[in-house]
């Protein structure tokens, strides 16, 4: 099959890639359904989560196929490709890398299995114990991952997905869900899982409930999904969340729940700011709500005399209308989005390239000209998109530019499944507000504070992890030589090393970027 030619994308400039958007996962046991397609529109529903490649595994029973590609999910599906993942079962992924490189060989879901079962699991999170992981799986089976136990690891799969689906393959002895309770409390870091053998759908998430998962109903079966919007979006109704620390599992039997862990609930707070669909709801709290009440405190901490007050599309809106709200500055549309175009990998030259940002974002200037302008948006990475943006506000003609930002300054990276830049290129990390200010261009910039955004989500703060803004990491990280995207690239016995490269817009089509070295750099 050809590979997708072209994927959405958030950046706006070369080599200002905004934080990658962790994965999407779906998870469906429906008999009679078409669960090929129910697990085809829920991974489009969570296409936000990630646009790099997509995946789905289905079993009718007796046989479980998998088909997985690069590109956005409805480039790598067609009415074919869908027709031949034929059962009662399936999950899905769409992916963005964040342990090991955007490469096919690490697209999900991955595969295992012994001669009498097979397994294929999706992830979303990131794992901070590959090493021990990986020292265990060699324990266990040796030579550099045998072929049949080793699964996509001795194909070439370097990412903490495929070591989990080896080792939920490690012991034929056992039925995977005697596997998975085994396995599961090893496991240190952020995952939300849906696996899968030829019977029985499972559901499993980390015991800090770092990355959402939710359980839903269907007339005739379940579903488990990223985000609520999910749901929504196959006909399925809200049951509950799946619970920090614990493992689905669901069959003709009914559903089941393992608690393999006790809870200590550490969810993402940059899913509020910015990684989640607005219409979702996490812990019970409106995502849209929590960026509206964002806005309104922003308006509060940081008031501005001002005509208009423009979002940055899209995920400044939900602030915007809040800080025109509580302010009373009238809302409007400052800058038109092209919603049709995607990544492109044709090089531009540099004068394009110092343009790139107008591929996708213009200025309306019949709106702006003259105007007092507050712009708000959900957070600044390295600058160089707002910097862009201003300058264009300023050429078409807004008299005063006031930047507002819907959190606090990014200062330290993730590594539980969010692919930031590295410290030294988190503009925050560097620079002072003022500074970011002069940097920028705005007339002013205004942050909003920590108490203030975790108050808006409707959470207690012992029960959010903070660390992009914070620096303290809930679960405590190893040696930063045994972190980072690139650390399972080259394993013992299967050398395979893969060149870098990059598209036009600064992001990794090889091996390399991430949080690689992000501790151990200025």
């Amino acid at each position: 099959m050809a590979r997708g030619d072209g994927r959405l994308t958030h950046d706006l400039l070369p080599g200002e890639k905004a934080p990658q958007d962790a994965c999407g996962v779906f998870g469906v046991w429906a008999p009679g359904e078409d669960v090929a397609k129910l697990t085809y529109f829920g991974l489009y529903a969570l296409q936000h989560r990630g646009q790099e490649s997509a995946g789905i595994a289905a079993s009718d029973g007796h046989r479980l196929l998998v088909y997985k590609d690069m590109g956005l999910v409805s480039q790598v599906f067609d009415e074919a490709s869908l027709g031949s993942l034929k059962g009662h079962l399936a999950i899905g992924h769409c992916r963005y890398s964040t342990t090991g490189g955007s490469t096919w060989e690490n697209a999900q879901p991955t595969l295992g299995g012994t001669e009498d079962s097979t397994v294929a699991l999706a992830h979303n999170g990131n794992l901070i114990n590959s090493a021990e992981l990986r020292d265990l799986l060699l324990e266990r089976i040796g030579d550099a991952f045998a072929a049949q136990l080793g699964g996509e690891l001795h194909r070439g799969n370097t990412t903490d997905t495929a070591l989990v689906t080896a080792l939920l393959s490690s012991d034929p002895d056992l039925s995977l869900e005697a596997t998975a309770l085994e396995v599961l409390p090893r496991l240190k870091g952020a995952f939300s899982f849906v696996f899968m053998d030829e019977q029985t759908l499972y559901a499993a998430r980390d015991r800090h409930g770092i990355r959402p998962l939710v359980l839903g109903r269907l007339e005739r079966g379940w579903v488990v999904a990223s985000e609520s919007a999910a749901l929504a979006t196959v006909g399925a109704s809200v049951i509950r969340e799946v619970q920090p620390g614990e493992l689905i599992a669901i069959d003709q039997d009914g559903l089941r729940s393992h608690q393999f862990a006790d809870p200590e609930p550490k969810g993402c707070v940059f899913e509020y700011v910015y990684l989640a669909r607005p219409d979702a709801t996490i812990a019970g709290r409106s995502v849209h709500e929590a960026r509206v009440e964002m806005g309104r405190r922003l308006a509060t901490e940081y008031p501005v005399e001002a005509d208009l007050v423009i979002p940055v599309p899209e995920s400044g809106t939900p602030a915007a209308i809040g800080y025109a709200e509580a302010s009373g500055i009238p809302y409007g549309q400052g800058f038109v989005k092209n919603s049709y175009v995607g990544r492109t990998f044709i090089q531009p030259s540099q004068t394009l390239r110092q343009l790139g940002i107008r591929l996708k974002l213009n200025a309306l200037e019949t709106v702006i000209r003259g105007k007092r302008l507050v712009v708000v948006d959900d957070s600044i990475v390295r600058g160089n998109t707002q910097r862009a943006q201003i300058r264009m506000l300023r050429e078409a003609g807004a008299a005063e530019i006031h930047v507002r930002i819907s959190s606090p300054p990014v200062k330290w990276p993730c590594f539980y499944g969010i692919d930031f830049a590295t410290r030294a290129e988190l503009v925050a990390n560097g620079l002072k507000v003022e500074e970011i200010r002069a940097s920028i261009g705005a007339d002013s910039l205004g942050y909003l504070h920590e108490g203030a955004m975790i108050e808006a989500t409707g959470q207690s703060p012992e029960r959010l992890c903070t660390a992009c803004f914070t620096g303290d990491y809930p679960i405590a990280l190893p040696d930063s030589t045994l972190l980072g995207k690139q650390f399972l690239e080259v394993l013992p016995g299967l050398e395979t090393p893969t060149p870098a490269g990059f598209d036009v817009e600064g992001v990794g089509t090889g091996v390399s970027g991430g949080a690689a070295d992000a501790l151990s750099r200025p």
